[in-house]
Order: structure tokens, then C-alpha cells, then sequence
């Protein structure tokens, strides 16, 4: 193996270079190629990659907005068409009299001659309307029905699968109303997609305004004219009754209008709208053109209602109402109102990117403003240069020269890792970030098996030449199997999580799979090249042993111990979560969560609370997040919905904005959050199931039972300290429980491959002796590789940020449970469920073969 074939060195030379070309463009400005001198040719260069690795809104600050169709406002909008439609058919087609009523998705026809059932019944087959489902089908879904009752009447519903297909097809035009609103902002790479039928995912990086933001995207923007009616005012028609045709809309200057039903004339028909300022007053306004038929029609009705009131309508507020002085023929008209120079700009924006065709509810949000985006940056890199310096020198002072060449492997593992996020396109998050130094800590894991393994074919006896050849030969098993078990769980991350998560899951994924390269390939090439060089005749891989040579600890005597310790800690966590149960986020019960930095001085918390507690928005935490200056507020659930809660918090940030900076701000709504946490709970049992699976397949049942229970176990003992510290428990928590997951297997597949070898081996040893040879002899692989990762781990706790330190503490106590329960949970397990040596078990099979001898 230590003769390597021009083609693997071919492989590693070209992933290298690959790796170097796809970093070199993060740590440029501009386009890189243009600093090449003149006489290279373009074609020479055009080749080389450019794209970078994409920040995080957690990184670069920015929005992140999930919205809802609103299913009920679809239906009323679509109702109150039919409404208009059913009594032109009725009353002015067929001159039928009747009398509608109705009831949420269906509309009850009661006719003045009941003579004229059968007629009318005729007549509203053209309100059957069939909404194609797709361009390529034949056939098509019923959106409403029109059916006679018993008693003489007609109804006439909308069909739930013809709602669902309107509200997919209005998804689709929303997504493009929003794209046009957004690049009329001049905001670079925003993110706008579909997720399910009814939502839309937009995220726009750099955008540190995000009130602004949630105006201009969740505005529904439709604007219409109507005529306001002549003779009888709004509060005269609420207490006679409403005139046929007509409704109440309120005004902006507080007081209610009564309209005509019928839309005068649309904003579809608008070209061009701008802000602009009265030449009179001065004050900021809004025109707006018509196309050629929208200004005849326009002109049309202001030649027919001179000396009337002609409404000018905006999402179902009336902004102005002034009378017709005279035709207008011009195609062109002014909205006035109580604008600011910014509003009059949103407004004449939102006129030109068109109406939403339907009212969206933000159902989620997260903001980050761009101070605590580079801060975060700050402490992610300043965490992993210490994690990652930190190692090596553990590392080099463990192993020396052999350190060294691991070093120069993390150092290419790290570089890849970068290179392919940059390739790929993904988005770097701050758990992501955290994602890349815990591999700094695991990926020296593969380098200190195979070390440990070669340290112990040197001790059996065997050359440096042959010792080389085995260590990395029979360590490849054990890290693939344990690198496996951590991949599923970075799957299961991927795929169940979002956002930030999705970012931690893949830079772990991609660690994993470097790390196999660089374990395999880097350092077998660097050392079969130092093999080659110095032809040794002895060697020494381990300077400083932290574990005795030949311990022989009796761990499976303690078995009893641990088991009845573990027990009692198990059946506490589980009290502790009954109990006093967890700190749930507002990932998991909704509400509110706003970040912010005093401008001057210290934080006043006493102060903010106070200011607070006097919205009247029920139960709020305020406390203090990391420095003096940084404060955390939670605001819980509120009873209105999703758009109270945009309201909670839009009176938190009003009244604070004055004198802290808005640094973050998360709002979850009650949809979302349930989703959340069963998509939580559903990750953790799906990540445990697979490695079951795995593990069953890899090696026997009782090893997959024993790793189940042993993950069962790191899990309470996990959440009971969530319980006991009172830290938050929301997304990040789900991760690093399943990467405790993922870290607890490797620990446990690994003693188990040893088990199994050793059960091949040793056929005369009962398997309690062999189950404490296996951890005895990975005893200074489990010591070494606990200390690497919690060194990183430790980085990431002290120069981390607030954010994640939560995240990064349950990870490094997951070091320690996961650990202890490879040892004392995983491993007598095996014993429990009556694992036999080979010797017994073909012993068994003998008496069985005796047995039907007999018989």
C-alpha cells in the first residue's frame, strides 16, 4: 500500500489543485483573472473558477422570510366575484329577482319566483368554471359547483381541490410580483422559491432593513377606483342597511366610505408610477399613467361623474377620495395622502412590480443586521484558527514527526472542505462554521487510528515496512465504519433541517468525506514518500503515551456500577424534563426573539424591561446575551396569529430603535413551530433507526441493539442537561444532539470493530475478558481523539459568540457522555443480550448436531 501507483499520485495532485483554485477566489476582490499580465491570453485564464463561498444570512446579515397564502382570503376575494357575477347573470342577463347569502365557500341563491328554479339553475352554468391543472391534461378540476337544495335553492361552492389548484397557481404569480418588487431595490443574489403549494421561501442577503423589507414583499398592493356613493353616507348605510352593491371600506384620514362594488378601473391598467412632490405644498405624492385603454376608460368615468367623489382604493383602505372637477383625459393621475419621501418611493415601487393575487402571511422570519453578521464572522474564525492551532500542536507534541504529517493532512482536509463549498455553491452559516472545526477535532480521529494501529504492529513484532502496510490496511474498516454512522447523521440533518442547520449538516457531510480522502490517500502518500526517503529499520509513531503500555482496567467488573450510575442518571433526566421540562425556543412554541446592542454606554435592562412590560404583549424575558451591551428579548406567542405577531414586534423595535441597534430578530409563528418540532423529533428517531440498520448490517444484531440503547442513553442524559442548565432548546439543539449521535457512534463502532476482530481471533477467551482487551487497547485512540475534538469544541465555546454557545456545550458534553457510554453502555450491552465467542457458539452448534444425532 506504501507503493503508491502514478495514478493515485495523479489523484491527489489534481484534488489539491482543484481545491486550491476553488479557495483562491475567497480570499480575492473583484475578478482575480484580470490581475494576470498582459501577455497572457484571455483563453489561458478563462477557465479558472471565480464563485466564492456563499455567506449565510447569519454571516452577512439580512432576511429571511417564509409567507403563506392566505387560503381564506382567497376564498372570500373569489366569492365576492361570484357574487358580482351571479347577480349580473340573474338580475341583469335573465331578469331573475333574488336574494344571496353567504357562508364562508358557498353562496345560497333564494329566488323571488321559485317558478324559475330551473332557468336560473341554466343561466349559472357559466359560473362552473374548470381550472386546467396543467398544460399537458386533458381534463381539468372543478372549481365551483351549482347545485338546488330540497327546499327551492341554488348554492353555489368553491370545491377544496379547486381552491388548492387557485392558490397554487397564485403562489406562482406571487413569486414573480416579489421578484420584480426586489429588483426594483437594487439588492444582489435574493433567494425567491417555492416551498409546498402554498409557500414562498425569500431571502435577501445584505438587506439590513427588514420593516422595510416585510412592507414592500407582504403588501398585497392592489390597487383599485371605485365611486363612492352619492347620496348616503357610510354610517347612515350601517344603521338602514347597505344599498344593493355597495360596501365599507375604511379611509385614511379615520373615517368609513361607501363604495360601489364595482372596480371603476384597476391598477393592471397602470404603465409607470413615480414619487414625486406637490408643487403647491411640497409634500411627497405619487403619479401614475394608464395605458391607452385604461386612460379612455379613465376618461370615460371622469366625464360621467363630474361634481362625484372618485375613490382611489389601496389594499381595501381608501387613500384618497377627491371629487371629479373635470375630465381627465390626460391618462395620468396623482395619489395624495400622508406620504414620506421613503413610503411615497415603496408605494410607487409596488405599483410598478403589480399586485399580489393574493394576501401573504409572514409565517417566519429571521433577521440579522450586518454588525452582528461580522461579528459573527470574527468569532468563527477567530474560534477556528484557535481550535485548528490547538490541534496540531497536541498533535505534533503527541506524535512528532508522525503529528506533523496528520498536520499538513488537516491542513489539505480544511482546504478541500473550503473548495468545496465554494464549488458547490453552498452557503456557509455559523454552524457551519462550527460544523468545519469540529472536523478539524474528528478528522485527526482517522489519523490517530491508523497511527494507534501501526504503533501496535510495531509492538506485535512486525517491520516498520510491514507495520506501515497493516496499521493502514485494517484501520480503513474501522473509519469507514465510523465515519458512516456520523454521515447518517449529517443526512438526516440535511434533509429535515433548514437554513442555518442545512449549513451545519453540510460542511460536517463534507468533512466527513474529506477527511476519508485525506486519511486514505494525503497521509498514506506522505508517509510511504518519508517511508521511502529514510528507509527506517525502527520507528517511534507516539512520543508522549497518555495511556499506559498493556493496561489491563477491568472495565466490564465495573459494569454493575456504571449501568445501576447511568440508570439513576437516566431515570433523573427524564424527572428533570417531567418536571421542570425544557427552555423551549421560539423554533418549538413560537413567538418572538429580538437581539439588540446599546448604541451608548451599557444596557439598561432594567430599563428595557420596564419599557417592554408596558406594550402589553403578555410574557416577556429580557436578559443579558454575552457582553453588557447585547440584550436578548423573547416575546411570547401572541393570541392574534402570525401578523400579530409581526405587530409584537414591530412595537419592541419602535420602542428601542432610538437607543440600541437592532442586531437580530426571529419571529415564528404557531404553523411553523409545530412543523418544527415534529420535524425534530422525526430527525432524531430517523438518524437512530438508520444507524440501527447500519449497524446490524456491518456486524451482528446484538452490536446494532447495543449502539440503539447506548444513543438512547446520550440523548436523556442530554436533554436532562438542557433541562438542569435551563439553555434554549430550539433548532441547534436538534443538531447537536444528532451529531452527539453521529460523534457517540463513531466512539462505539469503533470498540465494536475491535470486539469483533478480537471475537475471530481469541476463540478459547470468554467474552467479558475480550470485550476489555478491545477497550483497553483503544483506550489511547479514545483518549487522544476525546482530547482533539474537545479542544476544538473548547474554541468554539470561549471565542464562538453567544449565538452558538448553547450548541457548542451540549456538544462538548456530548464528547464526555458519548465516551462514557462506549465504554460502560455500548459494550456490556453486548454481554446483556448474550454475545457469544466463536468457540461457544460452534459448541452450540455441535450439541445441536449431537442432539439430531440421537433423535
Amino acid at each position: 500500500m506504501l507503493q503508491f501507483s502514478p495514478l493515485r499520485t495523479a489523484l491527489i495532485a489534481f484534488v489539491t489543485l482543484l481545491g486550491v483554485l476553488f479557495v483562491v477566489p475567497n480570499f480575492t476582490s473583484g475578478d482575480y483573472r484580470n490581475n494576470f499580465p498582459n501577455w497572457v491570453p484571455s483563453w489561458a485564464t478563462s477557465w479558472l473558477p471565480t464563485q466564492q463561498i456563499v455567506l449565510g444570512l447569519d454571516l452577512q446579515g439580512g432576511s429571511h422570510l417564509l409567507m403563506q397564502v392566505d387560503r381564506q382570503d382567497i376564498i372570500d376575494e373569489r366569492i365576492r366575484d361570484l357574487r358580482r357575477e351571479v347577480r349580473t347573470i340573474l338580475a341583469n342577463d335573465n331578469g331573475i329577482g333574488h336574494l344571496i347569502s353567504t357562508d364562508n365557500d358557498t353562496m345560497t341563491i333564494t329566488l323571488t319566483k321559485p317558478e324559475e328554479l330551473e332557468a336560473a339553475r341554466e343561466a349559472l352554468r357559466a359560473v362552473e368554471v374548470v381550472v386546467s391543472t396543467s398544460v399537458f391534461s386533458v381534463g381539468g378540476v372543478v372549481e365551483t359547483k351549482v347545485e338546488t337544495t330540497p327546499e327551492g335553492k341554488l348554492t353555489v361552492a368553491l370545491t377544496a381541490e379547486g381552491i388548492d389548484e387557485r392558490m397554487s397557481s397564485l403562489v406562482t404569480q406571487s413569486i414573480e410580483v416579489i421578484r420584480r418588487r426586489i429588483d426594483e431595490l437594487g439588492t444582489t443574489e435574493p433567494t425567491i422559491q417555492r416551498q409546498g403549494t402554498d409557500r414562498i421561501l425569500v431571502q435577501v442577503p445584505g438587506f439590513d432593513d427588514s420593516a422595510r423589507l416585510k412592507d414592500l414583499i407582504s403588501r398585497t398592493a392592489r390597487l383599485t377606483f371605485h365611486m363612492v356613493h352619492p347620496s348616503i353616507s357610510a354610517s347612515q348605510a350601517q344603521s338602514q342597511g347597505l344599498p344593493v352593491g355597495t360596501f365599507i371600506l375604511p379611509s385614511a384620514t379615520g373615517f368609513d366610505e361607501l363604495l360601489f362594488e364595482e372596480v371603476a378601473i384597476g391598477g393592471e391598467s397602470l404603465v409607470d408610477s413615480q414619487p414625486g412632490f406637490d408643487p403647491q405644498t411640497s409634500e411627497p405624492l405619487v403619479s401614475f399613467r394608464f395605458d391607452t385603454r385604461g386612460a379612455i376608460t379613465f376618461a370615460e368615468i371622469t366625464s360621467a361623474n363630474v361634481g362625484q367623489r372618485f375613490a382611489i382604493v389601496l389594499d381595501n383602505q381608501v387613500i384618497t377620495a377627491p371629487v371629479i372637477r373635470s375630465a381627465i383625459t390626460g391618462g395620468s393621475g396623482q395619489i395624495s395622502g400622508s406620504f414620506t419621501s421613503e413610503s411615497a418611493n415603496d408605494l410607487a415601487v409596488l405599483l410598478r412590480a403589480g399586485a399580489l393575487p393574493a394576501t401573504l402571511d409572514i409565517i417566519e422570519e429571521r433577521s440579522v443586521g450586518p454588525s452582528l453578521g461580522a461579528d459573527s464572522v470574527a468569532a468563527g474564525l477567530l474560534a477556528g484558527i484557535v481550535g485548528a492551532v490547538g490541534v496540531i500542536i497536541f498533535m505534533v507534541g503527541a506524535y512528532g514527526l508522525f503529528g506533523i504529517f496528520a498536520s499538513i493532512s488537516l491542513a489539505l482536509n480544511i482546504l478541500l472542505v473550503l473548495g468545496s463549498l465554494s464549488m458547490l455553491g453552498a452557503t456557509l452559516t455559523l454552524p457551519g462554521i462550527a460544523g468545519i472545526v469540529l472536523t478539524v477535532g474528528m478528522a485527526v480521529d482517522a489519523n490517530v487510528l491508523i497511527y494507534e494501529r501501526i504503533r501496535e504492529e510495531m509492538v506485535g513484532g512486525r517491520t516498520v515496512h510491514q507495520a506501515l502496510e497493516a496499521g493502514f490496511k485494517r484501520a480503513m474498516g474501522t473509519i469507514i465504519d465510523a465515519n458512516v454512522t456520523t454521515f447518517i447523521a449529517a443526512a438526516v440533518l440535511f434533509f429535515l433541517g433548514s437554513g442555518p442547520i442545512q449549513g451545519f449538516a453540510i460542511t460536517l457531510a463534507l468533512g466527513i468525506l474529506t477527511t476519508m480522502f485525506t486519511a486514505y490517500f494525503v497521509t498514506q502518500f506522505i508517509i510511504g514518500r518519508w517511508y521511502a526517503y529514510r528507509r527506517p529499520k525502527t520507528m517511534r509513531v507516539q512520543l508522549v503515551s497518555f495511556v499506559p503500555e498493556g493496561t489491563k482496567i477491568p472495565f466490564m467488573a465495573w459494569r454493575k456500577i456504571a449501568m445501576g450510575f447511568s440508570i439513576i442518571a437516566v431515570v433523573a433526566s427524564i424527572g428533570l424534563f417531567s418536571v421542570k421540562g425544557l427552555n423551549l425556543g421560539i423554533d418549538f412554541k413560537g413567538g418572538s426573539s429580538v437581539e439588540v446592542q446599546a448604541l451608548v454606554g451599557e444596557a439598561d435592562i432594567a430599563d428595557i424591561r420596564q419599557r417592554v412590560g408596558e406594550l402589553g404583549l403578555g410574557d416577556v424575558s429580557v436578559q443579558g446575551f454575552g457582553t453588557p451591551v447585547d440584550v436578548l428579548i423573547r416575546v411570547e406567542a401572541q393570541s392574534g396569529g402570525d401578523t400579530a405577531q409581526q405587530d409584537a414586534v414591530k412595537l419592541v423595535t419602535d420602542t428601542l430603535g432610538d437607543d440600541y441597534d437592532i442586531r437580530r430578530v426571529e419571529v415564528v409563528g404557531p404553523t411553523v413551530s409545530g412543523e418544527l418540532a415534529v420535524a425534530g423529533a422525526v430527525a432524531v428517531f430517523v438518524a437512530i433507526f438508520a444507524v440501527l440498520i447500519y449497524i446490524w448490517f456491518r456486524f451482528e444484531w446484538q452490536f446494532a441493539v447495543g449502539s440503539v440503547i447506548a444513543l438512547m442513553h446520550d440523548v436523556i442524559l442530554t436533554i436532562g442537561l438542557y433541562s438542569l442548565i435551563g439553555f434554549e432548546f430550539n433548532l441547534s439543539s436538534i443538531a447537536a444532539i444528532l451529531t452527539i449521535v453521529g460523534y457517540s457512534l463513531n466512539d462505539t463502532v469503533v470498540v465494536y470493530d475491535r470486539v469483533r476482530e478480537y471475537l475471530r481471533k481469541f476463540r478459547k477467551i470468554n467474552i467479558s475478558n475480550i470485550i476489555d482487551m478491545s477497550i483497553n487497547t483503544m483506550l489511547s485512540r479514545t483518549v487522544l481523539t476525546s482530547v482533539t475534538t474537545a479542544l476544538a469544541l473548547f474554541a468554539l465555546v470561549v471565542f464562538g459568540g453567544e449565538v452558538i454557545r448553547g450548541f457548542t456545550i451540549s456538544m462538548t458534553w456530548g464528547v464526555l457522555v458519548g465516551t462514557y457510554s462506549s465504554i460502560f453502555i455500548a459494550a456490556p450491552i453486548l454481554i446483556f443480550f448474550g454475545l457469544k465467542t466463536r468457540e461457544n457458539v460452534e459448541k452450540k452448534s455441535s450439541e445441536k448436531r449431537d442432539d439430531g444425532a440421537q433423535i
